[in-house]
């Protein structure tokens, strides 16, 4: 049986395939991971596949856990220059975010054609594929977490109201709204500017993935939402 870990800055995902499907899924706040793991991972492991944006405190407590449970040496997935077909467009690759990489392997090799990755997790990230494989770049934003928790700290005078949750976009008529409605502003004028650009071909060659992925595809109607993107990718990475 396989174990696949995406190791988040907020979470760590996990999956158990075995024979080609997945039989179980999870996932653990990154912050609250311990010696001990308290993940409820099976008792017989044969190969365990990690993407790791966490740091290397995070990788070298799974390495020393997976050695100690199964006996086995975990795969870290790296950042290429070139892999299954993807050819990276960053002249030192390393700089690239594995997470990055992954899900752009995962959505070129399923699809084979021109597509464009969207990533939804605590920052949103956004990367274009050409036909033959080639990354023509891409766009880092903060996600809507970060963007809220940004406001809330380092602007004294904004008072973020929590409770102000429903996706809005029309001009707040206090502070908490302005800024809830503002940030809902930026996401969705990222949706439909994405969606725009792709034209007729979105459906097949738009793939959403992270935490705020099911709101980004609920807003545009289209595209292929893929919460499994990261671990996808990592079957072509570490084959």
């Amino acid at each position: 049986m396989i174990l696949d870990i995406d190791v988040g800055n907020t979470l760590l995902k996990w999956r158990t395939v075995e024979s080609g499907a997945v039989v179980d899924r999870g996932r653990h706040p990154t912050d609250r991971l311990t010696a001990e793991m308290p993940v409820d991972w099976p008792a017989q492991i044969d190969q365990v596949r990690i993407s790791n944006v966490a740091g290397p405190a995070v990788a070298a407590l799974l390495l020393a856990y997976c050695q100690a449970r199964w006996g086995c040496q975990p795969e870290f997935a790296v950042t290429r220059a070139e892999a299954a077909g993807v050819v990276n467009s960053y002249s030192d690759p390393s700089r690239m975010g594995v997470d990055r990489w992954l899900a752009m392997l995962a959505a070129y090799n399923d699809c084979q054609q021109a597509c464009c990755v969207v990533d939804c997790g605590s920052a949103i990230t956004v990367d274009y594929l050409e036909d033959d494989g080639r990354h023509r770049g891409g766009f880092i934003i903060p996600g809507l977490r970060l963007m809220s928790e940004s406001l809330q700290r380092n602007t004294a005078e904004v008072l973020v109201d929590r409770t102000v949750d429903q996706f809005q976009v029309e001009p707040g008529q206090h502070t908490s709204a302005a800024v809830a409605h503002g940030i809902n502003f930026a996401f969705k004028a990222l949706q439909e500017k994405i969606v725009n650009e792709l034209g007729e071909s979105v459906d097949t060659c738009l793939y959403i993935t992270g935490g705020d992925g099911v709101l980004f595809h609920q807003l545009s109607g289209v595209g292929q939402l893929h919460q499994d993107l990261v671990m996808e990718g990592l079957r072509w990475s570490l084959s």
